[in-house]
């Protein structure tokens, strides 16, 4: 009982008294409250559109106008404006001469073309940034492959500079056979000098210290 007399207490100015420890588990409990709630969506008063599908429908609209099929309906369309508005009965018309309306039409149809045309081009340069930048790190990396097998190719004529080849070791077998054919025939000849005048043995040796 004595828990909730202090927690129902009244002191200065009326307000109850709360424990510390049921203030601080409030606090966490509202904190955990709007932690694990998403937060309600903002009114907006101004329309919502997708970015991309406004810019793809804004370069239709700009490849349309710049094509000739766009021209020949424009024409048409102010041939017959303006013949319907000199030929048929005055009660009939709704754009007499000077054509003060289609003056302000082409004006309206000018002023939203200039933008789409501005907005399409936009989106060009943007593509093109991008592929620019990917056509840099292809040819970066283009680059480097081709140090890469410069350098092996390098490597490996070292490599076979120090191999044997067929001729180097048909010239070196040639070396070696001559060698040895001079080394026969000097081998023959000292025989026979020996035999003809034999070798004196060297001064102050012993022959029986062999």
């Amino acid at each position: 009982m004595a828990p909730e007399r202090e927690g129902r207490e009244r002191a200065h100015g009326g307000r109850e008294r709360v424990p510390v420890g049921a203030t601080a588990a409030t606090a966490r409990s509202r904190s955990r409250v709007h932690l694990d709630q998403p937060r309600p969506p903002r009114r907006r008063f101004l329309p919502t559109w997708d970015p991309e599908a406004f810019g793809k429908l804004s370069e239709r609209i700009a490849r349309f106008i710049g094509t000739g099929r766009f021209l020949v309906w424009m024409t048409v369309v102010i041939v017959l404006w303006v013949v319907w508005n000199v030929s048929v009965p005055v009660g009939l018309r709704f754009d007499e001469y000077p054509f003060i309306f289609l003056t302000l039409v082409l004006s309206l149809q000018a002023s939203y073309a200039a933008p789409l045309i501005l907005l399409a081009q936009n989106r060009q340069a943007d593509r093109d940034r991008v592929n620019l930048e990917q056509d840099r790190q292809q040819n970066e990396r283009s680059i480097a492959d081709t140090e890469y097998l410069t350098r092996e190719v390098a490597a490996l004529r070292i490599g076979l500079g120090e191999v044997a080849t067929r001729d180097w070791i048909r010239s070196e077998l040639q070396d070696l056979v001559k060698e040895l054919d001079e080394h026969h025939g000097n081998g023959h000849a000292n025989g026979h000098r020996d035999a003809v005048f034999p070798a004196e043995p060297a001064p102050g040796r012993d022959m029986d210290d062999r």
